[in-house]
C-alpha cells in the first residue's frame, strides 16, 4: 500500500518524459507543413477578433484558412504557441486554448495586447506539449498517498487500492424500469444499495451509456444532489451529457465539446452563463470597460508623459470594471453549478478550475478501460462512492512509452478492481447490435460464453444474404506482408479486400435503394494498410458512388463504432507466424464487434492459426460453414 501511489507515479514519469520528448522532437525537427499534417500546427491563420476577458487575459479568436479538411489535435485547455513567420522562434507567444471548433478557436493570453510582430507576416498556431494534464494526474497521485491513512477521508482510497474490504450497502427498493432488460435493472439495483463500488461491465451493444444515464436519474430520484460524470475522451462526454439533457436531468459540460452543435453548446457552463438572467449586468459593464480600452489602445507607440498616464489611466479604469465583470460572473457561475443535478467532464477536466473544490455524492467514471489509472484519480477523490464502467475485454488506454500490454498503465484500475471485488461487477448481458453468429465466438472467448443476442438482432443478416460471417483464407496465394521503417502492409491482400468489397456493394446495390445501402467499415491493425486500403478504394471507379457509405480506419480508430457490414484485413502473412499487433485478443474482440449483419475476416490462417484465439476462430468458422480459401475468388479479383 505504501508503495502503490509511488509506482503509479514513477510509471507516470515515465509515461510523461517519452510523452515530451516525442512532442518536442516533432516541433523542433519537423517542417510547418509535416506538423500540420501531423495535427499540431494551423499556418496560417486570420486572427477574426480579440478583447480582454476574464481575470485580464487577452483574448483572441482565429480562423484556418487552408488545409480545413484535416484532423487536428487541439483541445479545450491544451497550451498552445502563437508564432509569425516573420519573427524568430524566441518572440513566440504562450496562451490556452479556450475554445476549438473544425477552423476556428479561442486562445487565452496573460497579455494586454499582441506584440507588434503579430501585424506582420503570416500567422500560425502551434500545440506545446500538454503539462497540465500530468500535472494534474502526478498531484491526484499525491493527494490519494497522503490522505489514505486519514480514517474519514481516506476510506474510497483504501478500498480501491485493496487495503480495507468494501462497505456493504443498504438494499434498496428492488429497481424496476420497463426501458430496461433484466441485467440492465440488476446493474441500476445495484448502483442505488449505496455501496462504495459498483463496477458497471458492459460488452459490445449491451447499452452500456443507456444504463448509466437511467443509473443516474434513479439516483436522483431516490435524493442524491449531485453527481460528477466523468469519462476519458470529449466524445464520451458530450454524448452523455447530450442524453441526460433528452432525460431532462439538468446537467453543466465543464469544457469545450468536441461535437460543437448549438445545442450542446448551450449545455456548456460558459453557454449557461451567456443565458443567465444576470448577465445583462456583464454585458453593460463590458460595453464599458471596451470603451476605456479603446481610447487607451488610440495612444500612439510614441508619446510624452501626460499621454502616457492617461493611457495608464483608462487602462486602470478598466481593469476595475474588469473586477466588478469577475463578481458578476462568480455568482453566476456558482448559481448554476449549486443548481445542476450533474456535472459532466473530462477525467482531468474534472478539476477545472470552476470546480476545483467541489465535492459529489457519487463520481461515475466511463470508458474507465480507456483511461489511464493516474486520471482516474482526479475525480475518484472528490467523493465517498464511484461507479467504474467499461469493459476490460476491449483496448486499454493509450500508452506511448512501452509496448508491453500486459503490465504498466496497460493494467487499469477497472481491470484491478474486477478481480479484486468480482462481487461488485454487474455484466450487462444482452447485446442488440449483431446476429448471433458474429456475437459468439468473441462471447466464448472474452465473456465467458454470457452473452445473449437480443431477439431483434438475433436473426438479422443482409437482404438476400444468409450467411453473417465469412472468413476468407490468403493461405498460399502469395499474399506477402511488408515491412517499411517499421511499419507493416499487405499490397495483395488490401487489392484483394478491394475487389471483394466490389462484388458486394454490386450484391447489395441490386437489393437496397441508394437511400438504404448497408453501412460499411474496412478496418484493419495496422495504420499503414488503413493508408492503403483508403487509397485503393478511393481511387476506384466502381467505388466513387459509394464512398459515403464506406468507412475506413485501424481498429483502435473504429472502437466505439459500428456498422451492417465490417471487413477485417488482419495483413499479418509471414512464414514464422509472427503476428505482433493481434496478439491482443482485445483488439481482434473490438474488430470483430463492430459488425452488425455481416463480418467479413480475410487473413492467411498459416501465420495466426498457431495462436490459440485464431485457431479457435479457425475451428469456429469451419464449423459454421463459413471458411472459405481466397482462390475461390481468384478469377473475379484484380
Amino acid at each position: 500500500m505504501d508503495n502503490y501511489f509511488d509506482e503509479l507515479a514513477a510509471l507516470l514519469r515515465d509515461e510523461e518524459d517519452f510523452d515530451r520528448n516525442m512532442h518536442e522532437a516533432l516541433l523542433l525537427n519537423k517542417s510547418v507543413n509535416e506538423r500540420r499534417a501531423q495535427g499540431v500546427t494551423w499556418f496560417p491563420v486570420m486572427l477574426t477578433d480579440s478583447e480582454i476577458g476574464r481575470g485580464d487575459y487577452l483574448s483572441i479568436t482565429i480562423k484556418r484558412t487552408n488545409s480545413l479538411e484535416e484532423s487536428h489535435k487541439f483541445r479545450f485547455g491544451m497550451p498552445v504557441a502563437l508564432f509569425s513567420n516573420y519573427a524568430p522562434n524566441e518572440d513566440r507567444v504562450k496562451g490556452t486554448v479556450a475554445y476549438v471548433n473544425n477552423d476556428s478557436m479561442r486562445i487565452a493570453f496573460r497579455l494586454d495586447e499582441l506584440p507588434d510582430w503579430s501585424r506582420r507576416g503570416k500567422l500560425g498556431i502551434d500545440l506545446l506539449f500538454d503539462e497540465n494534464s500530468y500535472r494534474e494526474m502526478h498531484a491526484a497521485l499525491q493527494q490519494a498517498k497522503k490522505i489514505k491513512d486519514d480514517p474519514k477521508q481516506g476510506t474510497l482510497v483504501r478500498m480501491l487500492t485493496g487495503a480495507q474490504p468494501i462497505d456493504q450497502g443498504v438494499a434498496a427498493d428492488f429497481y424496476k424500469n420497463n426501458m430496461l432488460n433484466a441485467s440492465q435493472n440488476a446493474a441500476v439495483q445495484q448502483v442505488l444499495t449505496g455501496e462504495a463500488l459498483t463496477i458497471l461491465h458492459g460488452p459490445p451493444g449491451t447499452g452500456k451509456t443507456t444504463t448509466i444515464t437511467q443509473a443516474v436519474k434513479a439516483l436522483l430520484s431516490n435524493g442524491t444532489k449531485q453527481i460528477l460524470l466523468v469519462a476519458p475522451s470529449n466524445t464520451a462526454v458530450d454524448v452523455l451529457t447530450e442524453r441526460l439533457d433528452a432525460l431532462g436531468v439538468s446537467v453543466v459540460r465543464i469544457g469545450n465539446p468536441v461535437k460543437v452543435s448549438s445545442h450542446l453548446q448551450a449545455l456548456t457552463l460558459d453557454g449557461k452563463i451567456d443565458n443567465h438572467r444576470a448577465n445583462k449586468e456583464c454585458k453593460t459593464l463590458e460595453k464599458q470597460e471596451r470603451a476605456y480600452l479603446d481610447m487607451g489602445h488610440k495612444y500612439k507607440r510614441n508619446f510624452g508623459k501626460n499621454e502616457r498616464e492617461q493611457r495608464k489611466a483608462l487602462f486602470e479604469e478598466a481593469r476595475k470594471i474588469r473586477k466588478e465583470i469577475d463578481k458578476v460572473q462568480d455568482f453566476i457561475m456558482a448559481d448554476i453549478l449549486d443548481s445542476a443535478s450533474v456535472i459532466t467532464a473530462t477525467l482531468v477536466g474534472a478539476n477545472h478550475h470552476s470546480i476545483q473544490q467541489r465535492n459529489y455524492d457519487i463520481v461515475i467514471i466511463d470508458e474507465a478501460v480507456q483511461a489511464l489509472e493516474p486520471a482516474c484519480w482526479i475525480p475518484l477523490l472528490k467523493a465517498d462512492r464511484v461507479v467504474l464502467a467499461g469493459d476490460h475485454c476491449q483496448l486499454p488506454p493509450t500508452v506511448k512509452s512501452s509496448m508491453n500490454t500486459q503490465k504498466g498503465l496497460y493494467i487499469t484500475l477497472f481491470e484491478k478492481l474486477v478481480k479484486r471485488y468480482p462481487a461488485q461487477v454487474s455484466l450487462l448481458d444482452l447485446q442488440y447490435r449483431m446476429h448471433a453468429n458474429i456475437m459468439a465466438y468473441p462471447s466464448l472467448r472474452l465473456y465467458d460464453n454470457r452473452l445473449l443476442a437480443a431477439s431483434e438482432v438475433a436473426d438479422w443478416t443482409l437482404k438476400d444474404d444468409d450467411a453473417p460471417i465469412l472468413f476468407i483464407d490468403s493461405a498460399g496465394a502469395g499474399f506477402e506482408e511488408t515491412e517499411e521503417d517499421g511499419a507493416i502492409f499487405n499490397t495483395e491482400e488490401a487489392q484483394f479486400v478491394r475487389a471483394h468489397l466490389r462484388e458486394t456493394i454490386k450484391a447489395c446495390a441490386m437489393s437496397y435503394s441508394a437511400e438504404d445501402m448497408p453501412s460499411l467499415g474496412v478496418i484493419t491493425p495496422y495504420r499503414k494498410q488503413a493508408q492503403l486500403l483508403k487509397t485503393l478504394i478511393e481511387q476506384d471507379e466502381y467505388l466513387k458512388p459509394f464512398q459515403g457509405a464506406i468507412q475506413i480506419n485501424t481498429i483502435d480508430g473504429f472502437q466505439g463504432q459500428e456498422k451492417d457490414i465490417i471487413y477485417i484485413s488482419l495483413t499479418r502473412s509471414n512464414n514464422e507466424q509472427r503476428i505482433g499487433f493481434l496478439a491482443d485478443v482485445r483488439r481482434m474482440n473490438v474488430a470483430m464487434t463492430r459488425a452488425k449483419k455481416k463480418l467479413i475476416v480475410v487473413g492467411d490462417s498459416s501465420t495466426i492459426g498457431e495462436h490459440e484465439f485464431y485457431k479457435g476462430f479457425l475451428d469456429y468458422v469451419e464449423t459454421h460453414g463459413a471458411y472459405n480459401s481466397v482462390w475461390e475468388w481468384v478469377g473475379h479479383s484484380d
